[in-house]
């Protein structure tokens, strides 16, 4: 997880400042086919780029609405992934059009075509890992999680597809997002985020999480995984979860 930091101070919701008690996550995604955090997040770190068209999120109401959002994962000018907290997760953001302002941490993922597969599995990988590092700073649970099409069915929010008009155009499910977050949070390498850890597994073995075994066992099988002249995989909990997701999405075939 590349996790930075631009609060949007100028903007309303963050001039408001209304407190808030934490209850859960909601994953949203942006809608437009701009995958790069300048287009909301500003003003430029040297990192973000300039946004030449002042349709950024950081003035009082972007777009003519009263908008704002916890965080935003997307693009940097250097096409690096990261995510860029823009508001105090314990103030209420306005993000969902319903009572879920109030107790839910909101994310933005900036959204591309929506075909790209690397690019998907990017920003995947990375709103795990936030989710993750959510979870353990704020003591929530996977469960907590949800997306803005699931907050609508709850009543908390407006009417709105986003995240699973995206998710399902690659296999994936909010069902499968919050499974790879528990898989985070209960392996032995989680607090490897927080870069306390740096687990290397070597073999398929009782050290290796057992929802990553399968998808390993299939790569060793099919040539495209070789261990050292020990016979050591050499392989971080990143990339087992690499692994899982681009399996998932059947890039290994069967």
């Amino acid at each position: 997880m590349n996790l930075q930091k631009c609060i949007l101070t100028n903007n309303d919701c963050y001039k408001t400042a209304k407190p808030m008690k934490i209850r859960g996550i909601m994953v949203h995604s942006t809608g437009v086919n701009n995958p790069y955090l300048k287009r909301y997040v500003q003003p430029n770190d040297g990192k973000l780029g300039k946004n030449q068209n002042g349709n950024h999120w950081n003035q009082p109401k972007p777009d003519g609405r009263s908008v704002c959002v916890h965080a935003f994962i997307g693009r940097l000018e250097n096409g690096e992934i990261a995510t860029y907290q823009t508001l105090p997760f314990t103030m209420q953001a306005w993000h969902c059009g319903g009572s879920g302002n109030n107790g839910y941490i909101s994310f933005e993922i900036c959204e591309d075509n929506l075909q790209d597969k690397i690019y998907f599995k990017q920003v995947y990988q990375e709103a795990v890992e936030f989710c993750v590092y959510l979870c353990k700073q704020f003591h929530l649970t996977a469960q907590d999680i949800i997306c803005h099409a699931e907050g609508y069915k709850l009543g908390i929010a407006s009417n709105h597809s986003d995240v699973l008009h995206w998710f399902s155009k690659h296999n994936v499910t909010m069902d499968d997002f919050r499974k790879d977050v528990q898989n985070g949070l209960e392996s032995k390498n989680s607090d490897e985020m927080a870069g306390e850890i740096k687990m290397i597994y070597n073999y398929v073995d009782e050290n290796m999480p057992d929802w990553a075994k399968p998808v390993v066992q299939k790569l060793i099988k099919k040539g495209a995984l070789k261990g050292n002249e020990k016979g050591e995989l050499m392989l971080t909990y990143e990339m087992l979860r690499m692994f899982e997701i681009n399996d998932r999405m059947g890039l290994y075939g069967k």
